[in-house]
């Protein structure tokens, strides 16, 4: 027969609220109050069940009373020091029946399937999502979540480096940024070995590997390997920009983006090179400088072979071969391949500047090689020939003089080039004939 537990008929107790329904009442009783408040306080903040409440507290005190026998690393409840365990143990003992991958946790297989079925992890209908933001008009399920959100146009950020001094709007974003600090990067890909500091960054690292692409565009069905580069995706097509610089009032379409802009106000630079002491104002930034010491370029065009250091490069190149330019200029409506291109071009209608150079004062559309004419700074070095250079778009002009590569190609008459600059004077001499 039905259990009794699952079978719709049993669930008699109802939700006035929201509809939804429950086999036993104290379940319902516990589901309301999601929209009544919650009864256990703490003086930062509000919980459902007791049991939360003192789980909670120790965030505030610190308390960490369950260590892990192998590393020493501390927890602050017996059931996150369980699933630490298993790291070291690299036991997975839950296996897809899909695919056959097999993962540490339960959570984590059942989140995995939903990629099978092309559902999103967690489904809420719009009946029970009854917080708004008064911002923007999301919707939540939750008053916990909507407030989570709601720092993002507050610019809130409640949790503290105590290294650095920066401040993140979650917890979860802290511990992250944290291991840049300490260097551990606990997570490791079992295909290639690479170490993460973030689990997160390792799942969405090892879909290079598998090529799994579980999420897609609903406007234009390109799938990506992160649903944080499916929510960057849709900006294009929604262009909402969010997030609000309070020194100079622009606003960005991605938190990052805002991040590394206000550090244009205050200059700070806290991501350090170990090879040549170089510092940078992104984490991205300083990933991409360093593989001009190690050479290393992970990323390869599915199209034409080509490797390159930086995944932005690679898809900068694919959409060479596919001609696509999904970024548009509201001034002009002109096209351009990648969004720092559109911005560049922006500045020709606004006639922002907002680079300066610490040497002499002058100011520049855009942030570049400029302050290498005061150090003779070139640290993009040719790997044919051992020649140097101030910046990576000059070392990647020269290499071409070693491959031979012409992918510019004139419409007109089908002369290619190595360079655009090349072609686009070429195209003059059709222009006055």
């Amino acid at each position: 027969g039905p259990d009794p537990e699952t079978s719709k008929s049993a669930r008699q107790h109802h939700c006035s609220q929201c509809g939804k329904s429950f086999c036993w009442l104290n379940s319902l009783k516990r589901h309301v109050r999601k929209h009544t408040g919650k009864p256990y306080k703490c003086s930062k903040c509000s919980f459902a069940l007791s049991s939360h409440l003192k789980k909670h507290e120790k965030t505030h005190t610190g308390e960490k009373p369950f260590t892990c026998s192998e590393c020493g690393k501390r927890f602050t409840q017996s059931v996150h020091l369980k699933r630490h365990k298993t790291t070291h143990l690299g036991e997975k003992p839950f296996e897809c029946s899909q695919c056959g991958k097999r993962f540490t946790q339960l959570e984590h297989l059942k989140r995995h399937k939903t990629t099978h079925l092309g559902q999103k992890t967690y489904q809420c209908s719009q009946s029970e999502k009854i917080y708004h933001c008064s911002q923007c008009g999301k919707s939540f399920s939750e008053l916990g979540s909507l407030k989570r959100h709601a720092r993002i146009h507050t610019g809130n950020k409640p949790f503290h480096c105590l290294q650095c001094g920066n401040y993140f709007t979650c917890s979860r974003n802290l511990k992250s940024h944290e291991r840049i600090h300490t260097g551990e990067k606990p997570f490791h890909c079992s295909q290639c070995g690479k170490g993460f500091s973030c689990l997160q960054t390792l799942k969405v690292h090892e879909r290079l590997h598998t090529g799994e692409k579980p999420y897609n565009c609903s406007q234009c069905g390109k799938r990506f390997i992160s649903l944080g580069t499916l929510k960057k995706h849709e900006i294009i097509h929604t262009g909402e920009k969010p997030y609000h610089c309070t020194q100079c009032g622009k606003n960005f379409a991605q938190s990052g983006h805002l991040k590394r802009h206000e550090r244009t106000h205050t200059g700070e630079k806290p991501y350090n090179c170990s090879h040549c002491g170089k510092c940078f104002a992104a984490p991205g930034c300083l990933k991409k400088h360093e593989r001009t010491h190690t050479g290393e370029k992970p990323y390869k065009c599915s199209m034409c072979e080509k490797t390159f250091t930086h995944s932005g490069s690679r898809k900068k190149h694919e959409r060479q071969h596919t001609g696509e330019k999904p970024y548009n200029c509201s001034h002009c409506g002109k096209s351009f391949i990648t969004s720092g291109c559109l911005r560049k071009h922006e500045r020709t209608h606004t006639g922002e500047k907002p680079y300066k150079c610490s040497q002499c004062e002058k100011t520049f559309p855009r942030s570049g090689t400029h302050e290498r004419v005061h150090t003779g700074e070139k640290p993009y070095n040719c790997s044919q020939c051992g020649k140097s250079f101030a910046a990576s778009g000059y070392l990647k002009t020269h290499e071409k003089t070693h491959t031979g590569e012409k992918p510019y190609k004139c419409s007109q008459c089908e002369k290619t080039f190595p360079q655009l600059a090349r072609l686009k004077r070429h195209a003059q001499t059709h222009d006055k004939q």
